[in-house]
């Protein structure tokens, strides 16, 4: 079969069947809202908008096609977190907040899940649960912090700890002595998602043009109207959406507001029955440690494995280049890092590798905003954790717009001003710092058996 354009960029997008992209803008429009990208946010920004004023013109702007940023080539999780951990969410906010947010998104997992039966979106949802696996008695104290702060908080329903044994049971990851199970969470088939929510927004009578770069962005003010700028044409609406998530650093007026991290994955061909057996996962929990390096694995609707972590270094300036979705040595880590949790798939065949930037805010925490003075509206900062977020987004940003906002004011995310970057070369000194520091810290505990005494400074900056 001959590829698809844009077969190369995961095996979800080559996965969700042809992809023949829309026309692009055909020059200048107005519209009542415009929204920059056609990822999960755009997209639910402008279904939720449609489902609540059915007679609003709303128009969707990408650069590509619907799911070539990361919604189209995650890790499959949607899960009920965000970047900012439950402890970090109470440090900084307090035991009610972090509650709240949790429970919020809690239930925004299982939004997604009702919206794909609803809408008759086949994206392979599946509440699996997620396993917090601890691979070495160095990382029990974790597993322990985390039960402990959600029966604190009165968050322990659907959440146990399991022992060696019972993590066994369900999975036979080796080194793995035991784990936090928690049954909010999900994966699905990404780009089916994506592109599933664009066919329900042209169903609504929403419109999606594609192949069209957003250049820049012009608020509005006093009598102007806000205005998304491209080389095929303006677009100016009584409000516009951003929401191109680690692209939105390469506007000018955002280039501060987030990092571009690259996560890279490898992916198996389909594992035969026997390897099954040895394994197990029947479940097809999401899976992940709790090392400081992130990693997170799933089990596919065809029977591969998933994994996915960080390690491709930042580029200076926040570069975003097609290049820069393949990196050798991460890739080859990553493939013995599976090999690592999963000895018994032997040499199986790896069928594809694929990555993308993730969006990194200074703080850790995604925004929501409006600002009905300029009549700007955006939604980023999932720090690769925007599936089932970009859903919550899309539904506060639809209220906001529409008036409705106040349901959601209490939610730390909605804010205006989100704490920036710091500018160049320092953010590329200090995230390539951490970037080695980081690995060197997980083979510290890995080789000691250890968790640290006491926070290192690694651990003091990462805290969140």
């Amino acid at each position: 079969m001959r590829p698809g354009p844009y077969d190369d960029v995961s095996f979800w997008m080559a996965d969700a069947g042809p992809i023949r992209p829309r026309p692009a803008l055909p020059g200048n429009r107005d519209v009542d809202v415009a929204v920059l990208g056609a990822g999960l946010t755009g997209l639910w920004t402008a279904t939720e908008l449609l489902r609540r004023r059915p007679g609003l013109q709303v128009a969707v702007i990408e650069a590509e096609t619907a799911g070539f940023g990361g919604s189209g080539r995650n890790g499959s999780w949607c899960v009920a977190g965000l970047g900012l951990t439950l402890g970090g969410l109470a440090r900084r906010f307090g035991d009610d907040t972090a509650r709240r947010v949790s429970r919020v998104m809690r239930d925004t997992v299982d939004e997604v899940g009702r919206f794909c039966t609803e809408e008759g979106v086949d994206a392979s949802f599946h509440k699996s649960g997620v396993l917090r696996v601890a691979r070495g008695r160095h990382e029990l104290p974790a597993v322990t912090a985390a039960w402990d702060l959600r029966r604190r908080l009165g968050l322990t329903n659907g959440c146990a700890v399991l022992d060696a044994d019972e993590l066994q049971q369900r999975v036979r990851v080796n080194r793995g002595v035991g784990a936090l199970a928690d049954a909010h969470g999900a994966t699905v088939h990404p780009a089916r998602l994506v592109r599933g929510l664009a066919d329900v927004l042209e169903r609504q009578g929403g419109t999606l043009w594609e192949q069209t770069r957003v250049t820049d962005v012009h608020p509005g003010g006093g009598s102007r109207r806000p205005r998304l700028r491209t080389p095929l044409g303006d677009v100016t609406a009584s409000a516009v959406v951003l929401a191109g998530e680690a692209w939105l650093s390469q506007l000018p007026r955002m280039r501060r507001r987030v990092l571009p991290l690259y996560s890279l994955i490898v992916l198996t061909d389909p594992l035969p029955d026997e390897h099954w057996d040895a394994i197990g996962w029947r479940g097809r929990e999401a899976l992940s440690s709790h090392r400081l390096s992130v990693d997170y694995l799933a089990r596919t609707a065809d029977n591969r494995v998933l994994l996915g972590g960080r390690g491709a270094p930042y580029h200076l300036g926040s570069r975003i280049q097609p290049d820069y979705d393949h990196h050798p040595p991460t890739h080859d880590l990553l493939r013995a890092q599976l090999r690592d949790w999963f000895p018994q798939i032997g040499q199986v065949g790896f069928s594809h590798q694929w990555g993308g930037p993730v969006a990194m805010p200074r703080d850790w925490l995604p925004t929501f905003s409006f600002d009905p003075r300029t009549g700007v509206a955006a939604a980023y900062g999932y720090t690769g954790q925007g599936v089932a977020a970009a859903n919550l987004a899309g539904r506060v940003l639809a209220d906001q717009i529409t008036g409705a906002g106040g349901l959601w004011a209490d939610l730390p995310m909605v804010r205006l001003a989100p704490r920036r970057w710091e500018p160049e070369p320092l953010r590329w000194l200090a995230v390539r710092y951490l970037q080695g520091a980081i690995g060197r810290s997980d083979a510290r505990a890995a080789r000691s058996g250890r968790p640290p005494a006491k926070l290192s400074v690694v651990q003091r900056l990462l805290r969140h």
